[in-house]
């Protein structure tokens, strides 16, 4: 139901919402809503509504300064504005997403909205950024949602909006100077039939998609901020091993280990993350996160903090749980480690990003042949056409676009993605991995069961590629002194 007005504050007939669902009663007449849970209300009583607005302190009126991010979406937005003269564009934030009933997921923002606005963790449900055209270009106008006064019943009868309820909300002269943005209230706001909106609008939404290929300076130190959280969420996993261990669902408590690090020094994990022990690492998207964590086996952990600007990391780190590797568990993991840097030495300003992904391959293909794992050559193996054979063991792409989605860009068009040439801004990962399923009859036995994949976030540069997560120990070595030094 919609929130009673402001005269209903004092109607004797208003009811009191509960804890979990603040509903109001229908008035005399009013049909009674299917999904109001009448059996959970109790009527408020006269001295409530008649007191419930007086007796509050007065909010300071003092303006933010203008957050670090606005000038850079400033600078983003007149991009937007060149490339759609005359032409109104719309830019959504997004809405809240149900989990169950009455409750929500964590609102997130749409990442051309943040990318445009400055607003990260801390933007407004249903916002709504607008192009309006002038002139001169345009004037961008961000309309959203503004705080209630604490005399209209939504104060303290509306769970979803209500300030009793979630807390004080932003008002639109202090978002107008922390983002330098014009505001307005999201009731003055309307569609129009020439609106181009991103989600709706194919062209629009490419160029948003686009626009983040290249990250300004700005954003490559917050994927770096990014990236140094998530190498402290993954030596607390390493710290923590003997409790992950002992318990009998390990894989979830990797997962809680990393979400503390997360929440506490960034916003939250930038996807689910992966925690996957023994055969489950051969599952590439296994985020059940189930299972035991079993000295013996290898534990893969796939996993990046996002921080409240909304850029996040994208890191991969396969350990050995017993805290050294096995012979042929070292033989695999080497391989992807070799892999990997071969994809690092092949990435040059100018080279097709896709170049990242054949040099791995070329890697991939060379070791399963000379292990007698595929039926043909390495050559034959890399074939276009007839080969692929290789392909059984790593069937994923080795390098995706980072940024403010962990998939960036990933509306650009194939020819400035996929083919596209690597300039110096990039950001994009490395990710090889070697997967032989338990099952999986092709391969010796002692092979089967063993999944492993390292993954770095790489900054194109003009003297070359940087990789921004090599502190997070990456060789084999490396890996069993870091568990050494760390494991208590």
């Amino acid at each position: 139901m919609d929130a009673p007005s402001t005269s209903d504050t004092t109607a004797q007939t208003a009811e009191a919402p509960t804890a979990e669902s603040p509903t109001a009663e229908p008035q005399a007449g009013e049909a009674q809503p299917l999904d109001a849970p009448s059996n959970r209300k109790a009527p408020f009583p006269r001295g409530f509504l008649d007191t419930i607005s007086t007796g509050w302190a007065e909010r300071p009126a003092v303006l933010p300064e203008a957050r670090e991010q606005a000038a850079w979406a400033a600078r983003r937005r007149a991009r937007v504005s060149q490339a759609f003269p005359g032409q109104r564009v719309v830019i959504p934030a997004g809405g809240l997403k149900q989990r169950s009933n009455d409750t929500d997921y964590p609102f997130r923002a749409h990442s051309a909205f943040s990318h445009l606005t400055g607003w990260g963790s801390d933007a407004e449900p249903d916002a709504v950024l607008v192009f309006e055209p002038r002139d001169d270009g345009h004037e961008a106008v961000l309309y959203f949602r503004e705080r209630a006064d604490r005399t209209t019943a939504e104060f303290y009868s509306d769970a979803t909006i209500g300030e009793f309820w979630i807390g004080p909300r932003p008002a639109l002269d202090g978002v107008a100077a922390d983002l330098g943005l014009a505001t307005a209230h999201l009731d003055d706001f309307a569609e129009g039939d020439d609106d181009r909106t991103v989600g709706v609008d194919d062209a629009v939404t490419r160029f948003v998609s686009e626009l983040r290929l290249v990250k300004d300076e700005y954003e490559l130190a917050q994927l770096a901020l990014a990236v140094e959280v998530t190498g402290r969420g993954f030596d607390d996993i390493v710290a923590e091993l003997p409790r992950i261990i002992e318990h009998p669902r390990g894989e979830r408590v990797v997962e809680g280990v990393f979400h503390q690090r997360a929440r506490s020094d960034g916003n939250s994990v930038g996807y689910d993350t992966i925690a996957a022990s023994g055969p489950h690492a051969c599952y590439l998207h296994w985020t059940r996160n189930d299972g035991q964590v079993t000295p013996g086996d290898l534990i893969l952990v796939d996993a990046g903090v996002e921080v409240d600007s909304l850029y996040t990391a994208d890191i991969t780190r396969t350990l050995p749980v017993s805290g050294t590797f096995t012979d042929i568990q070292r033989r695999i993991y080497e391989t992807v480690r070799e892999a990997a840097d071969a994809s690092f030495a092949a990435a040059e300003v100018g080279v097709p990003f896709r170049r990242l992904h054949e040099a791995a391959m070329e890697v991939i293909a060379a070791r399963v042949a000379e292990w007698g794992l595929v039926p043909v050559t390495a050559e034959e193996a890399l074939d276009a056409d007839a080969g692929g054979q290789h392909r059984r063991y790593m069937v994923h792409g080795t390098s995706h676009h980072l940024g403010i989605d962990v998939h960036d860009c990933a509306q650009a068009r194939r020819d400035m993605y996929y083919d596209g040439l690597l300039e110096p801004g990039m950001v994009f990962t490395i990710e090889p991995g070697l997967y032989f399923q338990i099952d999986d009859l092709t391969v010796p036995e002692e092979y089967r069961g063993i999944g492993a994949r390292i993954e770095d976030d790489i900054v194109m540069t003009a003297d070359g590629p940087v990789n921004l997560s090599a502190g997070i120990p990456r060789t084999a070595d490396e890996v069993e002194e870091w568990i050494a030094r760390l494991s208590r």
